[in-house]
């Protein structure tokens, strides 16, 4: 979508399944954002809080609405009885992010009345998550001391890296990694926690991003080749792993892209789930469903609503790769792509356990 075509915002919450969409502004504390709420057909709709410099505010609902569509396909397809929310926080430079900044949004969350949870996203942590937890209880991804779940990197990395490696065993019969060229664009937490999983198999690893400082954080421990952020679509590689943005896999890139896998931990990174998802399977790249393949992170703040568990964090997560294998064969014996079928699969679960609940 055109971020700097006004649209009207009834016709795409309309368009896109949307129940509900709620502007939040405090003057005081220099707080501006949207929380979007997808779908609470399977539960309530969680979904990190996002910071972000957007160009201009249909950007910002752009965005919103197609993360927090993306959390309920998520949290569906893994198996959670969890809908699909997200919020973005328009940044403001000269907002003091405190705890008073943090409270006051903490506010506007308690005010849904728990139809949506909020948790840590990108220019979020654990330290805002606790001040948020000082005026609702809806809200996950807290320290471990308060007995939160934490930092959800990690888990959401290891579900990448799971997808990753069913791909590659769909691809060749033999998972391993060993050798693989594999370009992790953006290296940020998940993508470093993403790394390191992927030194420990020998892979070839070359990275990409904007941000200098984690460039260094990455070469200063791993070996790994920096490429730079305007060749990435034509380096050679054997695995395309996006980080950062979604919308990296569109009509400008597809053609260029040398690689025979893409599994990535960037959420909707196909410009369109459809045209792009089939334009994928026709160039012979097959594509891990990022919603899949990334739900580590949200798998990890549910377990923490009935008390955080590691094991069964981790063994959801393991899910994956059979999931990741089992959407691949299905997509054989159709002209789908493999993220059209992962949608139908998401939806069938949500349209029967709503059909179910209607039931009195």
């Amino acid at each position: 979508m055109d971020n700097n075509k006004q649209t009207n915002v009834f016709d795409q919450i309309e368009s896109m399944g949307h129940e509900q969409l709620m502007f939040f502004n405090d003057n005081e504390t220099g707080l501006k954002g949207i929380i979007g709420i997808h779908n609470t057909t399977l539960g309530p709709a969680l979904g990190g809080t996002r910071i972000w410099k957007y160009e201009n505010e249909q950007a910002a609902i752009n965005d919103v609405l197609r993360l927090s569509r993306g959390m309920t396909f998520k949290s569906s397809i893994i198996g959670i009885n969890l809908g699909g929310g997200k919020a973005i926080i328009i940044d403001n430079p000269k907002a003091k992010k405190n705890e008073p900044f943090w409270r006051r949004y903490g506010k506007f969350v308690e005010n849904l009345g728990g139809k949506y949870i909020t948790a840590e996203d990108v220019g979020t942590n654990t330290q805002f998550m606790e001040y948020i937890s000082m005026e609702t209880k809806h809200v996950m991804g807290k320290p471990f001391y308060m007995g939160g779940s934490g930092d959800p990197s990690p888990v959401t990395a290891y579900g990448v890296y799971l997808g990753m490696k069913a791909s590659q065993k769909k691809l060749t019969g033999n998972d391993s990694l060993t050798g693989k060229k594999i370009m992790v664009q953006g290296v940020g937490h998940v993508g470093q926690y993403l790394i390191e999983l992927l030194a420990k198999e020998n892979a070839e690893i070359l990275i990409a991003d904007i941000n200098e400082d984690n460039l260094k954080s990455v070469t200063s421990n791993y070996k790994a080749e920096v490429i730079d952020v305007n060749n990435v679509y034509n380096t050679e590689m054997d695995i395309y792993a996006p980080c950062a943005l979604g919308a990296t896999v569109n009509d400008s890139t597809i053609d260029n892209l040398k690689c025979s896998i893409i599994a990535g931990a960037a959420n909707n990174q196909l410009q369109d789930e459809l045209i792009h998802g089939r334009k994928l399977k026709e160039k012979g790249i097959l594509y891990a469903p990022d919603f899949l393949i990334n739900a580590g992170g949200v798998v990890n703040c549910y377990t923490e609503i009935d008390g955080y568990s590691k094991e069964k964090t981790y063994g959801i997560t393991d899910n994956i790769y059979q999931q990741t294998i089992d959407i691949f064969n299905a997509a054989d014996n159709s002209e789908k792509g493999t993220q059209e079928v992962a949608l139908e699969i998401a939806m069938e679960r949500i349209n029967s356990i709503g059909k179910i609940r209607q039931v009195r």
